[in-house]
């Protein structure tokens, strides 16, 4: 995948590494070419020394051509700036965007993106909200018997219904996000390609899950 990581501090020169080591082709953007020193010896990707918020840096990032972005400088409003030209002009489908003050946490919903916003779970949860590699599970209910996780719908259930994977008692599909919007859906909703499912589960039936995904 082609992915863009903006800001070079110690967020983002750790998601850096841990995307390179999954093969994944990057770009990293910092206003401060000295930041690039934070990069460990592993990286090989694109280092590009401007704005984040400046078209130049981030077409000479290759967003055009981007599979996902993640904002991560020490700015919230630098980060929703950049969040929302990936999104709104470049089209890019996956954008993540780091939140210090969680108050701000409503506007990043309204504009469709996803947030993090401690540093340690925060570079597992990006790697995982951009390449959707396996279920990630976002939290655990009660004693633990139930998890609800997200997953991009498989290419295999394309055109199929809710209710094809949908087992009572065991797995539901609660919430889709589609085009950086989350809707509730019905049991006749069709899956979209790039739709991300957001189930519910008993923790026994993950199996069954995946078998359902075809993984």
């Amino acid at each position: 995948m082609k992915l863009i990581v903006i800001g070079c501090g110690r967020l983002g020169a750790a998601l850096c590494e841990g995307l390179s080591r999954q093969g994944h082709q990057i770009s990293v953007i910092d206003r401060n070419p000295h930041s690039f020193e934070r990069l460990a010896h592993i990286f090989q990707g694109q280092q590009v020394a401007g704005s984040a918020i400046g078209h130049e840096a981030l077409l000479a990032a290759g967003i055009e051509k981007a599979d996902g972005l993640a904002a991560v400088t020490s700015s919230d409003e630098v980060n929703i700036v950049a969040a929302r030209l990936a999104r709104q002009v470049f089209r890019v489908p996956r954008v993540v965007a780091r939140l210090y003050d969680p108050r701000k946490a409503d506007v990043y919903r309204r504009l469709g993106l996803a947030t993090i916003s401690h540093v340690t779970w925060g570079v597992n949860r990006i790697m995982e909200l951009l390449c959707y590699s396996s279920l990630a599970a976002i939290k655990s209910l009660g004693s633990g018997d139930v998890d609800v996780v997200e997953v991009e719908v498989p290419h295999l259930l394309v055109g199929r219904k809710v209710n094809d994977m949908t087992v009572l008692g065991e797995i539901h599909v609660v919430a889709i996000t589609r085009q950086g919007k989350t809707f509730l859906p019905t049991l006749g909703t069709e899956f979209q390609a790039q739709d991300l499912l957001h189930l519910s589960l008993l923790v026994s039936s993950a199996g069954r899950l995946k078998l359902m995904l075809g993984m």
